[in-house]
């Protein structure tokens, strides 16, 4: 079945960067959305980056907007989130998703999820 596997989570001070990856399998990765969620501890899942399936339009959360950067490489069915400037409000665990033909922000338009990998920004 279709699987997504986030990895490059972890601890990181205020400031510092960290790139997360999300790698897909069994789908036809060039027909879907990609984006990036995020959810932190008592809070509710919120939206942080979309790409769209050719990759041509990203879109972000006003949050993140100038610090973080989505990409993908259709070729190797793997998206990317660079996050520059972290802040401790960034702590999270980050879900990558997929949704065929839909780069929004709206988390029930995506059909498959990621595990999540958890992002800790210390002060």
């Amino acid at each position: 079945q279709v699987q997504l596997v986030d990895s490059g989570g972890g601890l990181v001070q205020a400031g510092g960067s960290l790139r997360l990856s999300c790698a897909a399998s069994r789908l036809t990765f060039s027909s879907y959305g990609m984006a990036w969620f995020r959810q932190a501890p008592g809070k509710e899942r919120e939206f942080v980056a979309a790409v769209t399936w050719i990759g041509g339009g990203t879109y972000y959360a006003d949050a993140v907007k100038g610090r973080f950067t989505i990409s993908r490489d259709n070729a190797k069915n793997t998206m990317y989130l660079q996050m520059n400037s972290l802040k401790p409000e960034d702590t999270a665990v980050y879900y990558c998703a997929a949704s065929a033909y839909y780069s929004g922000n709206n988390g029930d338009r995506y059909r498959y999820w990621g595990q999540g990998t958890q992002v800790t920004v210390s002060s």
